[in-house]
């Protein structure tokens, strides 16, 4: 072999070598190499901001009833939430059987018209085993006695229409003494004792908060 002709193979083998380095090096810097770029298209999607889930739940449970006892109201008909939302709040309770024992107190103290025909209250509505905690004997005294159950029954009526978002804090009563509300939705207190059992519950003049417990105003 002439020196040229070895001088040709040289050159060849180095520039076969060359190109050989150039591609592992293409390969090295590929998808899987710990410097690889990450193009604007395939970048990793931005988690949600924290609370986004509750606030998005909280919104939502501000537009429906909302708490353990809703479960017992009727699925449909007039005491249905679709039936009670038709009618002012009196009429309403009447139709719901959680609610009877109210019902006729309402009726004693003959303020069946005074609440039908108000706009914009928000009622805590004892239900019938809020009734049963009172001694026999002092709820028949109390529903024997109008002015002392007027008194009682107009402490659950605020006159203004409080959605769950706007239900914690002090409200006055139509009774004229304020209670509190502690909480968040679904699990808020009333006066420190009574739990929302059911809440968010429209009729066609008030927002309903059925609750486990009679409120009593300060003496």
């Amino acid at each position: 072999m002439n020196v040229t002709t070895r001088r040709r193979n040289t050159v060849t083998a180095v520039l076969a070598a060359t190109a050989l380095a150039l591609g592992l090096g293409a390969c090295g810097s590929g998808s899987g190499s710990p410097s690889a770029s990450v193009s604007p298209s395939k970048a990793p999607a931005a988690a949600p901001a924290a609370g986004t889930t509750a606030s998005a739940a909280g919104a939502a449970m501000s537009d429906r009833p909302f708490g353990t006892a809703c479960a017992a109201v009727p699925k449909d008909g007039a005491g249905s939430f679709t039936g009670m939302a038709k009618d002012p709040v009196a009429t309403a309770a009447s139709n719901n059987p959680l609610l009877s024992t109210l019902v006729t107190a309402v009726k004693q103290a003959g303020l069946v018209d005074t609440l039908n025909s108000a706009q914009n209250l928000t009622v805590f509505a004892p239900t019938n085993d809020a009734f049963d905690k009172i001694p026999k004997a002092t709820l028949d005294a109390a529903l024997a006695d109008k002015e002392t159950l007027t008194r009682i029954l107009t402490h659950h009526v605020v006159p203004q229409r409080l959605a769950p978002t706007a239900l914690a804090g002090g409200h006055k009563t139509l009774e004229t003494h304020d209670l509190t509300v502690t909480g968040a939705a679904p699990d808020f207190t009333v006066d420190g004792d009574a739990k929302v059992l059911c809440g968010n519950v429209q009729t066609a003049n008030a927002t309903v908060y059925i609750v486990d417990t009679v409120l009593m105003p300060a003496s």
